[in-house]
This record gives structure tokens, sequence and C-alpha cells, in this order.
């Protein structure tokens, strides 16, 4: 208790400072939060899911409220850290604080409303008083109780019934150097009303390096037959810590497809939580995490299948590097009365040095009797037979090893549901397996 002293003395200030602008409830869920937090504290590696997972060091940081008045940034920074300008609506948040003069809200179709979830917790806090915190479960998970604690801004987006909204939406959560490491907590909400259609980008980048914490919760509600596009980059400093949740509650017939990108960190985790609550929904989920030097990374997806007749699937990669280490846990829960369901999941790792390691741990709990389920995992080095055969079609060694990982990787960039996106990641991606080293094995 003793290490959490400062997030004691935030709270504090935090709650004296939106006392007169925020409605008493958000005040009760911020309460209840922290004191869950308080009590919980932060994860051990003895704990469940964190056995492989150590936030020591973080733990050991008391982290500085991120300051709101940044160096000056143009559009042309912003452009070059997020990849590629997605197009649409661009929200901006600079060290966890919106930025009006780099966001941008082009025209919706009527009833659509998208902007700063602060602000709108200001002026209108009944359109959120049914989803925010409702979803994303702070009892047994402490960064999301640390975040709900704590939340300030972030994006929001609802889309009313029988609406399709063309453009994307960009949520850009900027971080820069700040003298002392800091602290954000973005929170999002996404909400689509009967029959909607989004698209929705989450981009977490770094403008300049140095030490800080990202501590990110979305969450995403789905009403009947809507249908959301959804995909999560991050980007951050090499010495920054970085954990997205992501939590999903989905109505009957609506489908999700959310594609997560992790490239940048020093000690990244995403967890991702959807409730397939009612018949004929799909979702489905992907990622694809590179990491070399000392980075760890850390994903887990929990699929649950309350109701019948539902489809699910998740694929996941990752290529690791130097001396990186990653952590997969994907759990498929199939509730007794969740007949007819259709589960897979995948995981496979492709590891480049000999000192990289995954720990790769597929799960799968049915209690009904009439469902299709299945899981696979893989962790190895590249093909030699693969590689052989490509030089000897007159492919050099790197040029051919450069090619079997590209491939690898882009059956999950070309996942990524805007085209400009895509195509910069697969640049970077390129960039990134030329500058990797060639295998033992495959020399």
């Amino acid at each position: 208790m003793e290490g959490l002293a400062f997030y004691r003395q935030d709270f504090v200030r935090l709650e004296r400072e939106v006392a007169d602008v925020q409605p008493a409830w958000v005040h009760q869920i911020r309460q209840a939060a922290f004191t869950q937090f308080m009590e919980s504290g932060f994860p051990a590696c003895s704990d469940e899911g964190w056995q492989h997972t150590d936030v020591t060091p973080l733990a050991k940081i008391s982290f500085d409220t991120a300051n709101s008045k940044v160096a000056a940034l143009t559009m042309d920074d912003l452009v070059e850290a997020t990849f590629a300008p997605v197009g649409g609506s661009q929200l901006v948040f600079l060290n966890g604080h919106f930025s009006r003069e780099l966001s941008m809200v082009r025209p919706q179709p009527t009833g659509v409303t998208i902007g700063s979830l602060a602000a709108l917790l200001e002026a209108s806090p009944e359109h959120v008083e049914r989803c925010l915190a409702r979803y994303a479960d702070y009892t047994d998970q402490p960064f999301v109780a640390l975040n709900t604690a704590f939340m300030q801004d972030g994006g929001f987006a609802y889309i009313p019934r029988h609406t399709i909204v063309e453009e994307p939406l960009h949520l850009v959560f900027a971080s820069t150097a700040q003298d002392k490491p800091f602290i954000t907590y973005p929170r999002n909400l996404i909400v689509l009303g009967e029959n909607s259609q989004a698209t929705v980008v989450e981009s977490y980048i770094a403008i300049r390096g140095g030490v800080y914490f990202t501590n990110a919760v979305t969450e995403v509600v789905l009403d009947k037959d809507a249908h959301v596009n959804h995909c999560a980059l991050q980007h951050e400093s090499s010495e920054a810590f970085h954990f997205m949740n992501l939590a999903v509650h989905q109505a009957r017939g609506s489908r999700l497809s959310s594609t997560s990108i992790s490239l940048g960190a020093g000690l990244a985790r995403s967890e991702v939580r959807a409730l397939l609550n009612a018949e004929a929904i799909e979702c489905n989920l992907s990622g694809l995490y590179l990491a070399n030097g000392r980075q760890h990374v850390d994903l887990q997806t929990m699929m649950d299948h309350a109701k019948p007749g539902s489809t699910s699937r998740q694929r996941y990669k990752g290529i690791l590097d130097g001396k990186a280490s990653g952590v997969f846990k994907g759990r498929i829960l199939v509730r007794k009365d969740a007949q007819k369901t259709d589960a897979a999941q995948t995981n496979q790792n492709l590891l480049l040095s000999e000192d990289a390691v995954v720990h790769s741990t597929p799960q799968l709990e049915i209690f009904a009797d009439d469902v299709k389920c299945k899981h696979g995992t893989a962790v190895g080095h590249l093909d030699s037979d693969a590689l052989f055969y490509l030089r000897s079609r007159g492919l050099g060694e790197v040029a051919a090893r450069n090619l079997m990982v590209y491939g690898f990787a882009s059956e999950i960039t070309n996942r990524i549901p805007v085209r400009a996106l895509q195509v910069r990641v697969s640049e970077f991606l390129s960039r990134w397996i030329s500058g990797s080293q060639p295998t033992a094995e495959a020399m």
C-alpha cells in the first residue's frame, strides 16, 4: 500500500477538480473503482494471468500527472507518427488531454455524436450514463480499475440506429516527453445503435521518446445488427509502458471485426473481453505483435459465448527477435445454454533469434454439448525447407528470409480496415524485418 500513496493523492486532487463539473454517478463509479484498486494493488506474477508478465518496474515508479501544455505540434508531426492520415474525423489527445486545434470532426449523418468524453460528461452526461464503465469490469482487472478511477477524457462516438458512417473515426493519443515519468488514462466509449455501421481506429503513439505509462480502456457496445470495424495501433516509446483493455458487448446479429497491431513500448499488455450475449453474433479478433531487443508483449483474450448460435474467430501472430519475450493467453468460454456455438482460435509465433521466447496458452472451457470449437498454437523458427526452396529459385538468403517473414505477418496487416493505414503499416513492417538478424537455423 505504501507504493500506492501517490495514486491516493492524485485521486483526491482529481475528485476535487471535477466535483462541480461531473455528475454524482461518475463520482460513485470512480470511488468504487479506486477502492477496488487500492485493495488489490498491482498484480503479482503469482496471480492468474500474470505468471509471465512482471509489472514490478512499473509499480515502483511514481508517475506525474501528464501536462496538458506541451510543445507546439503540427499536423505533419501527427501524420508521421501515426503512419498515415486515416481520413474522416480525427480526435487528437496530447498527453491525455483533448486538442481542439489538431482535431477535426467532419459533417456527420443526422444524430451522430463524436467528440471528447470529458466535454460530454460536463455538458450532457445522460448520453453516456447507460454504457460508460458498465462493460469494462474493474472488479477483477486492476488496470481497468485504475483507469476507471482516473478516467477523464478520451473519444466518444454514438451512431444512431439505421445509420452508416462511411468515413472512419480516428482517435489519436500522442505522448510527448516530459522531465519526469507521467501517466495518462485514455477512456473511449463507442456505441452503435440498431443496424448501424462504423469504422474506428485508435492510435497510441510517441511524438518523442521517454518514460511514461499509457493505461487505456475502450468500451464498444453494439445493438442489434450493428457492425463495427475496429483497429488499435500501438507504437509507443521504447521506454514506455502500454496497457490496453478492450471490452465488447454485443447484441443479437451484431458483428465486430477488431485488429490490433503492437509495434512499440518496452512493456505492452493488451486484454480483450467480448461478451456474445445474444444469438447470431459474429466476433472476429486478429492481431500482430512485433518485439525485439528486450521488449515484452502480453496479449490476453476472453471470448464469452453466453447465448446460442454465435460465431467467433481469433487469429494472432507474433514475430520476436533479440531477447524479446511474448505471452499469448486466449480463452474461449461456451456457457451451458450457448448451443450451436462455432468458435476457433489460433496463435502463431515466429522467433527470429535463439534468445527470443513466447509463452502461448490457448484455453477452451465448454459447458454445452452441441458446438464446434477448436484452437491451435505454434512457436518456431523459419522453415529451413521453405527457405531453401526460395533460394533455389534465385532469391538471396536475406531476401528469401525477409519475404517469408513478411508473408507470415501480412495475413494480419491485410485486415487493417483503412487502406492507407494498411499500406503504411506494411511499409513499416518491411523496414522492421530488414533490420532484424537471421537466425542461426536459417543461415
